[in-house]
């Protein structure tokens, strides 16, 4: 067992508590990972501040990349090696992960214990990673191997908002070349939905969103921009796109952005739910609408992604200079800051800020 420095959540909706945890010995089939670094996704502020319950104290993080310093028995990954960790859990045998959908698997879902105080009052492992932390020990099938050549900053925001944005358009959404595809909320996870739309051939991808900074963003990962307060924007579509989107992408969890989706379809177009909303909150449609165009909505969890498929691609891509990595991160912080980076996550105004060990 170690001993190491975390940013603990000891109340719901208070500030984060920087204090020190023991962290178990990998057991079968585990690895222990020696953070470089881990980014702040807004899944980890909702459950800080309570919108899809837990138990508390926790350690939430689950955006992360480091380096394995131990492995349990049955263990793939060998000491030494960069990885990715991300919270996808997964057996590789159940009927989800033989199909290609490893973020739905049905069997590999089990909470880890590995973490507690030093009193022994055990500690949740948030997003099954607990990656707000010096080291963590997760289960090697939720870990990828990445080069060195990647900073650490870039290579963090791939264990999620690259993966879940970029396989929305890639691998749920299946876009065609020729495609209109709107993404509703132009932070992390929406400006890899634009790139993901860009590289399967979209004739237009259109960012909407509430902040004209962030449509600007947008606009240097090659998009137009909407912006969502003005009056029907799916109107204002139709003077880009005349017959409307083919494809709409809501990568943020906010009611207002699932109620107006399905405006911007054209017949028979799809809407894919990215974001997640809290716990308890509905939109609604008419049915009536949905059967009239052929509309379709699914579900896309972290952007159906296989991790050994995905991300050699993706890290390939940035090698060619065919995928923005490093443009995503908007600031480093240490582990004592991140009370303050969470604060400037939550204004609205990052695309990812990270925190660096």
């Amino acid at each position: 067992m170690a001993t190491i420095k975390a940013a603990g959540s000891r109340t719901f909706r208070e500030p984060l508590v920087i204090e020190d945890v023991v962290l178990a010995d990998p057991g079968p089939g585990q690895v222990e990972v020696t953070l470089e670094a881990c980014a702040i996704c807004h899944s980890d502020i909702s459950f800080i501040d309570e919108a899809w319950g837990g138990v508390l104290p926790a350690v939430y993080g689950h955006e992360a990349v480091g380096h394995v310093t131990a492995a349990g028995p049955g263990a793939r990954r060998t000491v030494g090696t960069r990885v990715l960790v991300t919270l996808m859990v997964n057996c590789g045998q159940c009927r989800c992960c033989a199909s290609g959908k490893a973020a739905h698997c049905e069997t590999g879902l089990d909470q880890m214990a590995t973490l507690s105080l030093p009193d022994g009052t055990p500690v949740s492992q948030g997003m099954n990673c607990g990656a707000f932390a010096e080291k963590v020990v997760v289960k090697d099938s939720q870990t990828q191997e990445i080069p060195m050549d990647i900073p650490a900053s870039s290579a963090a925001v791939i264990s999620c908002g690259v993966i879940t944005g970029l396989g929305a358009a890639v691998n749920t959404a299946q876009v065609r070349p020729g495609e209109v595809v709107v993404v509703i909320g132009a932070g992390g996870v929406g400006l890899n939905a634009i790139q993901g739309a860009r590289l399967c051939g979209a004739a237009r991808s259109v960012a909407v969103d509430m902040v004209p900074e962030k449509l600007d963003t947008a606009l240097e990962f090659g998009t137009d921009g909407l912006l969502a307060s003005q009056d029907a924007p799916w109107e204002a579509l139709r003077q880009i796109a005349p017959q409307g989107a083919d494809v709409v992408l809501v990568s943020v969890g906010a009611l207002p952005a699932y109620n107006s989706a399905l405006r911007y379809l054209r017949s028979k177009g799809r809407a894919y739910a990215v974001g997640m909303t809290h716990s308890g909150q509905s939109a609604g449609y008419e049915p009536v609408m949905l059967a009239y165009y052929g509309h379709r909505i699914e579900g896309s969890l972290m952007g159906d992604t296989v991790l050994a498929r995905d991300i050699p691609w993706i890290v390939d891509l940035y090698g060619q200079g065919r995928l923005k990595l490093d443009e995503l991160v908007s600031g480093t912080w240490a582990l004592d800051q991140i009370n303050e980076a969470i604060a400037d996550t939550k204004s609205g105004a990052a695309r990812r800020n990270v925190i660096v060990f």
